[in-house]
Formats: structure tokens, C-alpha cells, sequence
């Protein structure tokens, strides 16, 4: 009797799992898993969302077809309200927006339309280094420059980080910046600093320099004014950080508020009220994409660094920035508000 016992016991824990598993592809089997962009073509997120979608339906239980999709608006705040409150919530969308959408509802202007803490995070493909950084037709050419010299940044919205980055950078250092705001996606601002209609962008991933205007990098075309983070880049060893211009220990602790946002890189979310099965199925999935050797290869081809941070990582990093004092998040609000108004 104990032997049947054991054995139906066994069998139960191996069948569990299996029935999940084939439940998740019984409902992939056929279906189209969207990945939704909050920004226009050619830019850093849409650069990493398109080559997940070409690999991640192979790591998903019954493969379902993978397709990448815009929805440019407000910094990438239209996708991120949509996708918290209209896209469905089966597992078959998901989508990627600014990194800083996630404490947006703490200190934005009241635009936001979601809890980021009830997201259901699927991972992040990078942990990022930012610059803020002008280019080589613009009189600024050092912080000391910009702390003199007025010069303008191109940004696409509130919650995203140029629009935020600059802020902190002209109110809290009191450089002598001024935003143009409005602009659909990282590409077009780029576009912008060609033509010379912006010096420059504070909140522009050295990643996606690397990848959408390595020309610019090679000639020398940049002048990088500082990184927008807690650490120096390791291919910018050189350059101080924002944390670094740091006059005190208040300024600091809004910065941290502000740029813990880097570790979340370049985050993948799909709408609350997953059922359990599907939101474990994704975050396999996202794991082992960013460990196949093909999407690895194709990632290097495009300039993408892979450093991943999984989904439940993003969940306590998310819990932490709204465990920040309420004076910090009061007066972060207060200095990014100011820019925006």
C-alpha cells in the first residue's frame, strides 16, 4: 500500500507540471503574441523588441508567431496606459516602454493611468548606461560649458528620460538647458541633432548610440557631457556620473530615485491579471531567449548588449522605488514638474 502511495504521489508531482505546460500550449498553439512599442521605428526599444520577436515564439509552449508593433505617443505613456488598461489580458500582448515609466505614477504629472507594481513584468533584456551628451556643431562641449552656455535637448514626453533627465539636469545642477519636447521616438531626435535643431540629449542609452549612429561614436562626433546613472559605463570609464555632480546628500537621494530606472534597461511588461501559468510560460520564455545562442548572434550583429534582469527582479526593484520616503518622492516630483509646467 505504501509503495501505491508512493508511486501515485509521484506521479501526481510529475503530472502537474506537465498538464500546466500543455494546458499553455494547448492555448498558444495557433495564436499570435503581439509586442507592443512605445516608440516609432528605428529606435533603441524598437531595435530590442523586434529581435525578441524573432526568437521568443520558439521558447513559448505551442510557438506561437511573434509580431512587434507601434504605438508611439507621450514618451511611450499611451502604450503603457493602454497596455495596463485596454490590451487583453490573456498573455497574448505585451509590451515595452520607457524604463522610467515605472515610477512615473510617483512623480509625473498625473497622466498615468496604472500601478506599476500590479504590471506583470516579463524581464528586461539589459541593465543600461545612459549619457547625456551633445553634438560636435554644439558650442557645449564640457559640463563647465553647460553650466554657462545655453543649449538645447531634444525629449519625447513626459516619463521618458530625456524629458526627465533633463529636468533633474537643469533644476537640480542648474545647467543651462532648454527641453524641445514633442518628439515621437529616440530616431527622430537623433535626426533633430543632425540637422542641428537640438544640440544634444540628456537620457540616450550608449547602447542605442552604438546601435543607430556608431558613425557618430567612430568620428568622434559626440561630446559626452557625463552618464546619467549611479556607475560609470565601462566603455566610459573617463566620464563622471550625474551622481558624482552631486552637491549633497539630498541631491543624491532624488537622484537615486531617478536613475535606479537604469537597471531596468529595457523592460518587457504584459497587462495585470495574468493567469499564473501563462505569466511563469512568458518569463521562461524571455529567459531562454536571452540565453539563445541565435538571438545572442543577431544581438551582437545589431550592437545590442544583452545583460538581462528577469521579471521577478524588476518586481523588488519596483517595490523599492515605492518604498522611497515620501519627502525624496515629493521633492523629485516637484523638480520634474517644474520642467514640465
Amino acid at each position: 500500500m505504501l509503495k501505491r502511495v508512493l508511486c501515485l504521489a509521484a506521479f501526481v508531482s510529475f503530472a502537474a507540471p506537465v498538464a500546466a505546460a500543455d494546458a499553455v500550449a494547448d492555448f498558444y498553439r495557433g495564436k499570435k503574441l503581439t509586442i507592443l512599442v512605445g516608440y516609432t521605428v528605428g529606435g533603441g526599444y524598437d531595435i530590442y523588441a523586434r529581435a525578441l520577436a524573432r526568437f521568443m515564439g520558439k521558447h513559448i509552449p505551442g510557438n506561437p508567431s511573434v509580431i512587434a508593433q507601434n504605438m508611439p505617443g507621450a514618451g511611450s505613456l499611451t502604450l503603457a496606459n493602454y497596455l495596463y488598461n485596454v490590451a487583453p489580458r490573456d498573455g497574448t500582448t505585451i509590451g515595452t516602454f520607457a524604463r522610467g515609466m515605472a515610477m512615473e505614477p510617483l512623480v509625473g504629472g498625473g497622466k498615468t493611468q496604472f500601478d506599476a507594481s500590479r504590471f506583470t513584468w516579463i524581464g528586461s533584456a539589459t541593465d543600461e548606461i545612459s549619457v547625456c551628451a551633445t553634438t560636435w556643431m554644439s558650442r557645449v562641449k564640457t559640463w563647465e560649458d553647460a553650466l554657462t552656455k545655453e543649449f538645447s535637448v531634444g525629449a519625447e514626453g513626459g516619463g521618458s528620460d530625456p524629458d526627465t533627465f533633463a529636468a533633474v539636469t537643469k533644476e537640480l545642477l542648474g545647467a543651462k538647458i532648454r527641453v524641445v519636447t514633442g518628439y515621437p521616438g529616440g530616431n527622430e531626435i537623433s535626426l533633430a541633432m543632425d540637422r542641428g535643431e537640438v544640440d544634444g540629449r540628456c537620457g540616450w542609452s550608449w547602447i542605442s548610440i552604438k546601435a543607430t549612429r556608431a558613425d557618430w561614436v567612430r568620428d568622434n562626433k559626440l561630446n559626452v557631457l557625463m552618464t546619467m546613472g549611479l556607475r560609470r559605463g565601462a566603455e566610459l570609464p573617463d566620464v563622471p556620473t550625474i551622481f558624482e555632480r552631486a552637491k549633497d546628500d539630498r541631491q543624491r537621494a532624488i537622484m537615486k530615485l531617478v536613475f535606479t530606472r537604469q537597471t531596468l534597461g529595457r523592460p518587457f511588461a504584459a497587462p495585470p491579471g495574468l493567469p499564473d501559468d501563462r505569466r511563469a510560460a512568458l518569463r521562461k520564455a524571455f529567459d531562454d531567449t536571452m540565453k539563445d545562442p541565435e538571438f545572442l548572434a543577431e544581438a551582437k550583429l545589431l550592437n545590442l548588449e544583452i545583460e538581462p534582469v528577469t521579471g521577478a527582479a524588476i518586481d523588488g526593484i519596483v517595490a523599492e522605488l515605492y518604498a522611497t520616503p515620501a519627502d525624496v518622492v515629493n521633492e523629485a516630483r516637484a523638480i520634474i514638474n517644474a520642467h514640465a509646467n
